[in-house]
């Protein structure tokens, strides 16, 4: 048995450990509002997976498998982007911009405003990279500071310049309909934003494990020193894996617009709070982009199933934000539950 399978098997069994330990906790809580346990994750089951709640589930994982990988990316390679409200918001401002306002055909516009909406992010991102290069600022800080710019200025832009005037809300013009993506394939709840973002998952899950660039970011993760020693250009390796990771976020702003949104309106991206989720899922996966993908639809499973537990039992929502933290906090408790002898 390799060393290899040995860890995955590790991290299995921490990420399945964690999720028991969470759901009991989970339980004592709901047990203290005076409800039921089991009914309250039977709604939750049902509502993620039942009926239009799979379809639901489906759409919600497009941006947290985004969120979530964008994260991984940059942590395999020992860095830290909590800058993914920012990069989203600049690929999303840069899509809807390349949509409404390019003068070539419908479909066409729809594919450069994806392309628009990458190097946006990325380059948001890349910036962040070279203030931490060039001025010794972490890139954590970075990334962070930077949100807090894009998002003061994409709130400017469409309150005033880029403003909608026909509506009363800070928003855009609504892209048109030829530049929008499918919300369905074939007739079948699939839409192509769910297809975009399988080829990404699959495009980093096979650079991870088989790619050159894969290699050396995990060695970067594990040791810099030792990546330094045989011969990986960190400084370069930092750049294009802030810009990659930029690009994944600023797609995610862009499929948001396209496939769901339809314009940008202030605060929108932001509301849901996918970046932070997807930081969560990252975390949790332990930056292992097969688990991160399985982790992120979970989590998406978990916010629309809560909706409909809301709905049918008249408890908050928020009871599956609890059960996140919760299995958050126990894998962090991982080195005592894993603790070896």
């Amino acid at each position: 048995m390799t060393a290899g399978s040995l860890d995955t098997k590790s991290r299995l069994a921490a990420i399945l450990l964690s999720i028991a330990v969470a759901v009991v906790l989970g339980g004592c809580v709901v047990v203290s509002t005076g409800a039921n346990p089991l009914s309250v994750y039977l709604e939750i089951a049902k509502g993620a997976f039942a009926g239009r709640g799979l379809a639901e589930t489906l759409a919600r994982s497009v941006p947290l498998v985004g969120m979530a990988l964008a994260v991984a990316i940059a942590l395999r390679a020992g860095l830290v982007n909590l800058g993914g409200d920012g990069q989203m918001l600049v690929g999303g401002l840069a899509a809807v911009l390349v949509a409404l306002y390019l003068p070539v055909p419908g479909p066409a516009r729809a594919i450069l405003a994806l392309i628009a909406a990458m190097g946006a992010g990325g380059l948001y991102a890349w910036i962040a990279a070279i203030l931490q290069l060039g001025l010794a600022i972490p890139f954590l800080i970075a990334s962070l500071l930077m949100s807090y710019i894009a998002r003061g200025v994409t709130s400017y832009l469409v309150r005033y310049p880029l403003r909608d005037p026909s509506t009363g809300m800070p928003e855009t013009h609504r892209v048109l309909s030829s530049a929008r993506l499918p919300n369905a394939i074939l007739d079948l709840p699939i839409s192509m934003g769910m297809v975009i973002m399988a080829v990404v998952a699959i495009v980093v899950v096979v650079n991870d494990r088989s790619g050159v660039n894969g290699f050396e970011w995990r060695m970067t993760g594990l040791n810099p020193r030792f990546a330094q020693y045989t011969g990986t250009n960190l400084p370069r390796q930092t750049q294009r894996v802030a810009y990659l990771s930029g690009a994944v976020a600023g797609l995610v702003g862009a499929l948001l617009i396209l496939g769901q949104q339809y314009r940008f309106t202030d605060g929108a991206l932001l509301a849901p709070g996918y970046t932070w989720s997807g930081l969560m899922a990252a975390v949790l996966a332990m930056a292992s982009p097969v688990a991160t993908v399985v982790v992120s639809v979970f989590f998406a499973a978990l916010q629309v199933g809560g909706f409909a537990m809301e709905r049918a039992l008249g408890l908050p929502a928020v009871l599956t934000w609890v059960l996140q933290a919760l299995i958050i906090l126990c894998l962090a408790a991982r080195p005592i539950l894993f603790r070896r002898r």
